[in-house]
């Protein structure tokens, strides 16, 4: 079964609230929470996006999905854990070698949190692999991460059946999930590679109906 996380990147201050509430009853599965600090990539939605996630576990029961685009992920991790997130998940290219990635799930694991791990979409989707054993999600950029409202990169579709391949031949079941530029022709795509969950922002908010949008993604 597809699940939908619906990103808040263009949600305006002064509507997130009634956005939330809309959300939750038109059947959105997560909220998702893009962080981004202005060093890993251009934009900086820190407080923004601190607020917002506060917003979400005050004003609904929707499961908070933590998406780390920043540089000093130890930090951030450790900020957010403290709003007990349903997952985490940080960016593979943010990271130095494999004793700081393993570092970095154990940290989120000792919570009793999912860790998800990202790539980018120039990062060979093989490059995950050797982490799958520990992980509960991945999430497979279809843009370029840092900013909302841009096109699908087509070549994400290979990237998905390839993980999807190596998932199943190994034994795993890693939630296979797709961020950036989905709507219902991309979104099928996707999940026709294999992903389970798919992340949208646009789509969603702009739809003028909440339900139908994710009904149409599900």
């Amino acid at each position: 079964m597809v699940e939908v996380a619906t990103s808040l990147l263009n949600v305006k201050k002064e509507e997130v609230i009634k956005t939330l509430y809309n959300l939750e009853v038109a059947g959105t599965d997560y909220i998702q929470i893009d962080v981004m600090d202005g060093k890993f990539v251009e934009d900086n939605t820190t407080e923004k996006m601190n607020e917002y996630a506060e917003y979400v576990k005050q004003v609904t029961n929707l499961p908070l999905d933590i998406h780390l685009m920043v540089k000093d992920v130890e930090s951030y991790i450790k900020s957010y854990l403290a709003l007990d997130p349903y997952c985490i998940t940080f960016h593979i290219e943010a990271c130095k070698n494999k004793k700081e990635i393993m570092k970095f799930i154990d940290l989120i694991k000792e919570s009793n949190v999912k860790v998800g791990i990202a790539i980018s979409p120039n990062t060979p989707i093989e490059d995950i692999y050797e982490y799958l054993p520990y992980i509960h999600k991945v999430i497979v950029m279809s843009v370029e991460p840092g900013k909302g409202g841009q096109e699908f990169i087509e070549n994400t579709i290979e990237k998905i059946s390839n993980l999807n391949i190596f998932n199943y031949e190994n034994g795993f079941e890693v939630d296979i999930e797709v961020d950036g530029g989905i709507n219902d022709k991309t979104g099928k795509e996707c999940t026709d590679a294999g992903a389970n969950i798919l992340v949208a922002g646009t789509y969603i908010i702009k739809s003028g109906d909440y339900k139908k949008a994710i009904l149409s993604l599900k």
